[in-house]
């Protein structure tokens, strides 16, 4: 029995070579078309024993006489014996066939199909006032020196309330950092809790008053902004931050008026946060909390004819507490020189 890879591969084979006979014979007939070749007529077909157009005769005889099957390769339509159509295809015929546009005839449509809304036409005016800018910072403190009068309320002492008038005078380094001295001088007034205390309990509070401060201080301005007036006018503030060190005088108020007081002098270490709103190039109005932090000495309890009697024992016997000043404070600042100049391109 003989291996069926064998049977396969001689049939393939002779596939093959069938194929390849027949694209020769048709190439070689082409080759014979292209050349001028003389073809035989319909009535030839007995002469040439050949289809009529066909150009793929063998021999003068035309047919094979070995009796295989010849291959015939159809012309196109309309090659007869005389024609001379050589089976290419124009592509430019059908491009010559359809006529030319009328670009000015399709505008023309296009333009008639478009919807048209009638009524009265709403012009929106344009203005400069229309384009908005961001406008640079229209207030600068390098090298400017500003004077503060302001004044000051004490916060958080519900016994006597202390009233500050003062005023700072600040050099500005940088548009950011500064540097200053304040100076301020209280008075007080005794708030209603003290009356109750003394009704109440049969015994006057212990209290201080404070006479004056003066500090050196620092002052940095992290954050600047702009707001919006009524929609109508732009307004720049900025929050700056303080810390410094100074001194101060208190002095007690003796419960028994019989006995003199003391004074102390206190060093004073202040921190604190304001805001400033710049009104023109030369005027700011300024509102800040300042925390002035001291340990005060108070009159002792135990003072009497024959102890603590005078000043000096009383002082050498005092009793101390560190005391937190919280002021709130408002001012109005002058800026000198008045004007300034920007050194950089807007």
């Amino acid at each position: 029995m003989k291996p069926i890879r064998m049977r396969t591969i001689k049939h393939r084979t002779r596939s093959f070579l069938i194929v390849a006979l027949g694209v020769a014979l048709a190439s070689g007939a082409y080759a014979d078309n292209k050349k001028g070749g003389s073809k035989p007529a319909a009535g030839d077909k007995g002469k040439g024993g050949g289809a009529a157009g066909g150009g793929a005769g063998s021999g003068a005889g035309g047919g094979d006489a070995s009796g295989d099957e010849g291959i015939e390769i159809d012309q196109p339509a309309g090659q007869g014996s005389g024609g001379g159509d050589s089976g290419t295809i124009d592509m430019e015929q059908e491009d010559q066939q359809q006529p030319p546009g009328n670009l000015e005839a399709e505008l023309n449509a296009t333009e008639t199909q478009q919807t048209v809304k009638t009524g009265p036409v709403k012009k929106t005016p344009l203005s400069w006032k229309d384009i908005l800018v961001v406008v640079r910072k229209p207030f600068l403190k390098v090298r400017r020196t500003e004077l503060n009068p302001f004044t000051s309320v004490t916060m958080n002492d519900n016994m006597i309330t202390h009233y500050g008038v003062g005023g700072e005078f600040a050099y500005y380094l940088t548009d950011v950092l500064a540097v200053g001295v304040e100076g301020q001088y209280y008075i007080h007034n005794f708030g209603e809790p003290f009356d109750l205390v003394a009704r109440q309990a049969r015994r006057l509070p212990t209290v201080n008053q404070y006479n004056w401060s003066a500090a050196l201080n620092f002052h940095y301005v992290p954050v600047y902004g702009k707001f919006a007036v009524l929609d109508h006018r732009l307004v720049a503030w900025e929050v700056f931050f303080t810390g410094g060190v100074g001194a101060g005088q208190s002095e007690v108020i003796p419960r028994d008026t019989k006995f003199p007081g003391f004074t102390n002098i206190l060093i004073e270490p202040n921190v604190g946060a304001s805001m400033r709103f710049f009104i023109a190039k030369w005027l700011t109005v300024n509102l800040g909390i300042r925390d002035y932090m001291f340990i005060d000495h108070f009159e002792p309890t135990d003072r009497s004819p024959t102890m603590n009697a005078t000043a000096s024992e009383a002082k050498d016997n005092a009793d101390s507490a560190f005391i937190n000043n919280i002021m709130f404070q408002i001012g109005v600042s002058f800026w000198l020189p008045t004007t300034f100049e920007y050194t950089t391109f807007r």
